[in-house]
């Protein structure tokens, strides 16, 4: 553990970061994944209603560096692409 005062309050601030890191990485990939399973289940509708809930939230998470950007462009292609090919 580290002794000097600046130091220490770093690494409260390095755990708290991570937490909050870790649950939006969580809300991300949760995200993604019911884009997923609704195309899964082949019901268009659902997919389409998860992929524009989705977007915002992908973009949310570049904004606060979770992700860069050319990720969430991976991302929202993809995933455009694969509810479209639904139809």
């Amino acid at each position: 553990m580290a002794n000097i005062q600046s130091a220490k309050k770093r690494a409260k601030q390095a755990i708290r970061r991570r937490t909050q890191n870790m649950a939006m990485r969580s809300r991300l990939r949760t995200a993604i994944r019911r884009v997923l399973l609704a195309i899964k289940a082949g019901d268009k509708t659902a997919a389409q209603a998860s992929f524009t809930a989705a977007v915002p939230e992908i973009d949310r998470m570049v904004g606060k560096g979770i992700i860069r950007k050319n990720r969430a462009a991976h991302y929202k292609s993809r995933l455009n692409a694969r509810v479209r090919a639904l139809s």
